[in-house]
This record gives C-alpha cells, structure tokens and sequence, in this order.
C-alpha cells in the first residue's frame, strides 16, 4: 500500500491540528489516538494547520519546528503516511483560495454566533484579526475542498462543522449546484475533552493554561510525567465505585477519564479495578499507564526530529496527494461561481 492513495470506504475524514505549541494529551486522547484507529476504515487527510496558527501571531521560527513536531507526534503515534494523506495545510493553496469564496458565502450573523471567536477575544475582540473572526469559512473550505463526509472534532470544534454544513448547503442553492456534502461531525472515545491536571474546569489547552503542570506534554520524560501527576489536584475522598460518584468531582472525574482512554477501557471498568482507593495509590496507577502508552510515542518523536528530512519527505507526499484531490473540487467550485476559466 505505499505510496498509494488510500481507498475510501465508509467516507472521506478531513481533520487538523494547529501547530501552535507542544503536543499535550489532550491533543493525544482527544483526537490523533482517535484518527489512528479511523484511518485504515476513511479514506483519510490530516493536516498541520498552519494558516489558522496565524490568526495569532506566530514566532516564525517557533511555528517551522512546531509543524515538524506536530507531524513527528502524528506519526509516532500511528499516524501511518502510507494508509492516509498527512499534509501541512500551507502547502495546498486551494483551502485558502476557496476560503475566500466563502467568505463570500458565509453569512455575519452566522460568524456572529461563533462561540469560539467570543471565547478566544475575549475582550479585545476589537485588537483581533480579521483573521480569527472569519477562520470558521477557512476550516469549512478545509473540510470541503476534498468534498469530506465526516470531521473528527472535540465538542467545542462541533459548532464549526455546523457551520461547514450551512455554508455547504447555501453554496449548492445560490449556485445550482450538487457540489459540495454535508460533513458530519464525529466525536468519540471516553476522554474526548481532556481538561486541566490543576482545574477540572478547563480544557487542557496550551493557549488557557497558566502553568505548564497542568498539562502532561508528548515530549515529557517519564519524571516529569509522574511529578504533574503526583501534584494534579484532587479531593480528599477515596475513588467511588460507579461514575454517578464522580458528579461533582471534576478533577477526580477527569483522572479516570484519561486512565480510561490510556488503558482503552470505560470509566465504569476503570471504577472497577480502583473503588476505594485514596488518590495516591490511584496516581501511582495512572502513572503506570500514562509512562507506558507516552514513552515509546516520545522516543520516536525524537528520532524523527533529529531527521527532520524524514518528516518533509513524508509531508511533501501527503501534499502533492491532496493537491491533486482538491485541484478539480476547486475548479468546479470557480466554474459554479462563474470565474473565467484560466488558461
């Protein structure tokens, strides 16, 4: 199957990561783990996206090393360039020419609503770039530029699909066209929305954190595993035997939540085996798992980025594979519009 293009079977699955800091668990549990087992099943496209990492500003150098990582992560853990297209956004320039075609498309009011944008400004929502406002229309030219069916999200990505959906469907109306699906969102697995070893509360994200222990990065050795784990916060109660025990124990909640996706088992399974437990015996467990699935992933990680001849290798396939794909979707989506064919 090298150097193939994947074969489609149940649909086509588009989705990306922003190389916008270090991998953490999060990204792990919540989507790359995911992709792995999804993409011998979808004919498969995942991509580092760098155009959206620049609706912040981005050191230059930072973001070059952070793409390569992000690759370095993908396929130290099984993301396999020969079984998918695996491609830095920047490199295809159809996402960004068909996103402005529906920036043309997509509504105000729809971008309005946009729970992200609001969350992310904050309250400089006037200092930020015009970018970070339209970059829903990007990600809906990302997903349908290869006319995808299905998008693995987090929960807080879904709204986004929504509106690929929405944008899709006034395309085929306003131009009499059949062109563009209908992508489905699709979240799944126990730990989809990792949250914070310090805050139960908040994501694990590197753009909301505060503190660089409440995140259990992919580049983390094995001490600096277990110390974040050691000092994650908790309660003073022992662990209980059903999840309805969990209710209102956000860190306690969230630690059997990782511990179950680590060990690929439910939180009721997980409940099973540490009912009663103090959280000290249950943290040298979740220890146990974490070192074990993390350290092989870090070990590769960092034989692929002492070669990063290796990663651009593997990159430059994916995106000349995923140029191809959206050259003609792109072409058919200027003629429907009614762009002068180039010559």
């Amino acid at each position: 199957m090298s150097g193939s293009t994947p074969r489609a079977s149940k649909g086509r699955i588009f989705s990306g990561i922003k190389p916008s800091g270090n991998l953490h668990l999060g990204n792990y549990l919540g989507a790359i783990r995911n992709w792995v087992s999804m993409q011998r099943d979808y004919d498969s496209m995942f991509c580092m996206v760098d155009l959206h990492a620049i609706t912040v500003f981005q050191d230059p150098k930072e973001l070059t090393r952070n793409t390569r990582e992000v690759a370095a992560g993908m396929m130290a853990s099984g993301i396999d360039p020969a079984a998918c297209i695996l491609f830095v956004q920047s490199h295809v320039p159809a996402h960004a020419e068909l996103a402005w075609v529906f920036n043309c498309v997509a509504r105000l009011g729809w971008l309005n609503r946009m729970t992200q944008f609001k969350d992310k400004a904050g309250k400089n929502r006037e200092a930020s770039s015009s970018g970070l406002y339209v970059y829903p229309n990007l990600m809906a030219a990302d997903i349908l530029v290869y006319k995808a069916t299905h998008v693995p999200v987090g929960e807080d990505q879904k709204q986004h699909v929504e509106l690929a959906r929405d944008i899709a469907a006034k395309f085929n109306n306003d131009y009499g066209v059949n062109l563009f699906p209908l992508p489905e969102p699709v979240i799944q697995g126990p730990a989809t929305r990792v949250m914070s070893l310090r805050d139960g509360s908040k994501k694990m994200s590197k753009s909301e954190m505060t503190s660089d222990a409440a995140l259990i990065y992919m580049t983390d050795t094995a001490d600096d595993i277990a110390q974040k784990i050691r000092k994650a916060t908790t309660d003073p109660n022992p662990l209980p035997e059903t999840v309805e025990g969990l209710t209102g124990r956000l860190e306690a909640e969230n630690l059997v939540n990782i511990m179950a996706a680590l060990s690929d088992r439910t939180p009721e399974q997980v409940l099973q085996e540490v009912a009663g437990w103090q959280f000290s015996q249950f943290k040298s467990r979740l220890t146990e798992i974490a070192v074990a699935t993390l350290g092989p992933i870090t070990a590769e990680m960092n034989r692929l980025m002492a070669d990063p001849a290796e990663i651009d290798r593997a990159l430059k396939v994916g995106a000349d594979k995923a140029r191809a794909l959206a050259a003609p979707i792109l072409k058919e989506a200027y003629a429907a519009v009614g762009f002068l064919p180039a010559i």
